[in-house]
């Protein structure tokens, strides 16, 4: 049970620091999309990547209290599995809004959501396991 209530104090941190990002993220996103005239799917994956840097750094400090002196190995770690996230995001965000019609930054939120589990799922297991 101890590791059960672990494994969730350290999602919620997760997801704390997923928060953060998702501000980051939106903001360049909504920046490059809305005022730049960038293309909404070029916006998007440099809203994400420059959001899963920050949360590499958060988490490494934070979440996880990686003491791991391979910061390079693990922050390529994190990055890999940050980039099929994204790769998920922009399907997710292809289907929700292409697709189904709904606004462009619901079907974002949407995407999140569910690349948020992806991504501590994996993180969790291999980059600070």
């Amino acid at each position: 049970m101890e590791n059960l209530e672990h494994f969730f104090w350290l999602f919620l941190k997760f997801a704390a620091v997923g928060g953060s990002g998702v501000v980051v993220d939106f903001s360049i996103t909504y920046l490059l999309k809305e005022k730049a005239n960038i293309n909404r799917y070029i916006a998007n994956s440099v809203g994400f990547i420059t959001a899963a840097t920050t949360n590499y750094f958060l988490n490494r400090w934070w979440t996880f209290q990686s003491e791991n002196p391979q910061i390079t190995k693990e922050y390529l770690s994190f990055f890999v599995i940050a980039l099929i996230g994204l790769l998920i995001n922009n399907l997710m965000l292809y289907i929700f809004h292409e697709k189904s019609k709904l606004n462009f930054y619901l079907a974002k939120l949407m995407a999140i959501g569910i690349v948020t589990l992806w991504n501590f799922l994996m993180n969790y297991f291999f980059t600070f396991s």
